[in-house]
């Protein structure tokens, strides 16, 4: 959803604002932003949760519904002239002069909405009625950009972690950066931190489109895949979305392990896994390990120091090697960098550990992608091999998406190969409508079919195939705790919650099953 055309720039100097789906992951971060420079803030919702509940403590209205009468909330507020802003916070100078002059401002809110906010949602019908500016989320993060000296993360995956990487970094060396990440870190107690230093950490988004409105001081790209058919029809056009944004970046890194960004884009500073690549900064004498990795990182050919990175799996101790090419560039030594990011305690639903019970240990992560899946498992493989105690890697999988699921149904087939046991359930839609007539069976399905080397599947049911492929079709997920515990889940297992939809939601149900 664009912004609306009658409105040239979001107003940070003191107009309310008014966000339509506020729980969302994104939204509420820009929120807490936005309530933390004590602007008025509404914002609404289907239902409650401690993500909004946390932004009622900043004073935040919140709305358990969506209605058009929520707005009506603005008829009864007095704006207050905000307490101004310093300088030395990263604001550009005239921005904080401009706030502190303020009197009085119009009551009539910025409504700011996300893609999933359809026209005919009734408070966004209002909004257009009543004549209220509107604003995409990402707009909204463009204005904050303006402001900082900003870092933006982009990449088809790793984006949370990198970013959240980053701005622990900048937070642990003192430099009080201001962070808006896609998850949340305990370190700050949520995905979003206001700081007073000169640096804002964000996430930038590529999934529609909005990756073109950011002009950072310093842009990430992690890696580069299709990844929302729904929005691009083939991968140049998502190339052609990041060659938008690198363009827009005074300074642009970039990991050369990824082909498309090293033959499409032309970096300031390159990474990469592989010393032979000829990286800028790169990592040898590695050492994968069940609780992170150790590693020799080296800049322009020299040794820096070693590295221990408390976070498993090849695909961390890249992102890591994107936040050391950051910290370096904002004028930290090494060894400080290093120290911070051994300390870095991780992001939830990033291979999340969720708990332990009758020795099996439940692990939460967001991989809802081919390649993020594959990754993820590796990582699940290198945390048995290193606990004796450990013997099976049990991935639970919800479908994120019909479109998805459909347009890489093989590679999603591919990537559940490593796993021991795999579980699958009906597809999580998003919104979608299923145009495609595909379910999570299909999956299942094809999983047994390349399990078996591309053969068909056994004659006869899904069930009676699956028996004999250890693959596992439960549609339901309000049932999927029983199921597991029941059938499928045994002393010895990493039980792996795999997706972007609400699959998780279904952990702490089945540790329970096992308390009683």
């Amino acid at each position: 959803m664009a912004g609306d055309k009658r409105v040239a720039k979001v107003d940070l100097n003191g107009k309310p604002f008014h966000f339509i789906g506020i729980g969302g992951i994104g939204m509420s971060a820009l929120a807490y932003i936005v309530a933390q420079r004590q602007l008025p803030v509404s914002g609404s919702d289907l239902r409650s949760s401690h993500i909004t509940d946390r932004l009622e403590t900043l004073g935040v209205k919140f709305f358990p519904s969506q209605l058009a009468s929520n707005l009506d909330f603005f008829n009864n507020v007095s704006v207050e002239k905000p307490q101004p802003l310093p300088v030395s916070a990263g604001v550009q100078p005239e921005i904080a002069e401009s706030i502190s002059n303020i009197n009085q401002v119009d009551n009539l809110p910025q409504v700011v909405c996300s893609t999933a906010i359809a026209k005919t949602n009734p408070e966004y019908q209002a909004a257009i009625k009543l004549g209220c500016p509107i604003f995409h989320r990402s707009d909204l993060l463009a204005a904050l950009i303006e402001q900082y000296q900003s870092i933006a993360v982009s990449g088809t995956h790793g984006k949370t972690t990198t970013s959240s990487l980053i701005g622990y970094m900048l937070f642990a060396c003192d430099l009080d950066p201001t962070i808006i990440v896609g998850g949340e870190v305990d370190a700050w107690d949520g995905n979003a931190r206001s700081g007073q230093g000169q640096y804002l950490v964000a996430e930038a988004d590529e999934s529609d489109g909005s990756l073109v409105k950011h002009h950072p001081s310093i842009g990430v790209i992690t890696n580069i895949e299709l990844d929302h058919p729904d929005r691009y029809q083939d991968i140049q056009e998502v190339i052609g979305i990041f060659q938008t944004f690198a363009s827009q970046c005074n300074t642009l890194i970039g990991c050369i392990d990824d082909p498309i960004i090293r033959e499409e884009l032309a970096l300031t500073i390159s990474y990469s896994l592989d010393p032979d690549l000829g990286a800028d900064y790169t990592a040898q004498n590695v050492s994968y390990h069940s609780q992170g990795s150790n590693a020799e990182i080296w800049s322009r050919g020299v040794c820096l120091g070693e590295l221990e990175l408390p976070m498993l799996g090849e695909h961390n101790l890249s992102n890591a090697l994107a936040a050391i090419a950051v910290g370096r560039q904002a004028g930290l030594k090494f060894n400080t960098i290093a120290q911070s990011l051994t300390t870095f305690g991780g992001t939830k639903r990033r291979f999340e550990h969720r708990g332990e019970v009758n020795n099996i240990i439940f692990i939460d992560d967001y991989a809802h992608h081919p390649s993020e899946i594959e990754v993820t498992l590796a990582a699940g493989k290198l945390r048995v091999a290193g606990n004796n105690s450990l013997q099976r890697v049990v991935a639970i999988f919800q479908p994120h998406r019909y479109s998805r699921t459909h347009t890489f149904l093989t590679e999603f087939a591919e990537a559940f190969q490593t796993a021991d046991v795999v579980v699958i359930t009906d597809i999580y839609s998003a919104g979608e409508k299923n145009i495609y007539g595909i379910s999570g069976g299909d999956l299942v399905k094809e999983i047994a079919r390349q399990s078996a080397g591309g053969v068909p599947p056994l004659e006869g049911t899904v069930e009676g195939a699956l028996k004999h492929k250890n693959v596992h079709y439960h549609a339901s997920v309000d049932s999927i705790a029983d199921f597991l515990q029941q059938q499928i889940l045994q002393p010895g297992d990493l039980a792996m919650f795999l997706g972007a939809g609400n699959l998780n939601q279904s952990i702490p149900k089945t540790i329970a099953l096992y308390q009683h």
